[in-house]
């Protein structure tokens, strides 16, 4: 985390054992583990929460994408069905023009047989 060897953890330890002396050392050393593990914990509080944070915002996002997905499907749908009957009406099939086709197609084996 801080990149802390063991030469400079022992130079720190002599240092506050000259300065605090043996007596006060033991609860000084409790102290400082308590405030350390207190912020730790605080720390790892916040990282979980910008985590959940973050992972709420990305669920909103595709659920958001999800439905900007739906609304394009349905618009897409009633054009069609909006389309259909235009298209219908624009380019109607001449009924009259598709029975003679049909009349003047190949004979089949029917069509062989004589007629009386």
């Amino acid at each position: 985390m801080f990149d802390i060897g063991f030469t400079e953890l022992l130079l720190i330890g002599v240092v506050a054992l000259l300065v605090l002396g043996p007596e006060r050392l033991p609860g000084a050393v409790r102290t400082a583990g308590l405030w350390i593990g207190r912020i730790k914990r605080s720390f790892s509080t916040i990282k979980a929460e910008v985590e959940r944070e973050i992972g709420a915002d990305e669920i909103r996002r595709q659920l958001h994408n999800e439905q900007i997905l739906d609304l394009e499907r349905e618009m897409k749908a009633m054009k069609q069905s909006a389309n259909a009957p235009l298209s219908s009406l624009l380019d109607p099939t001449p009924t009259s023009e598709a029975a003679p086709k049909a009349e003047t197609g190949t004979s089949t084996s029917q069509d062989k047989s004589p007629r009386p």
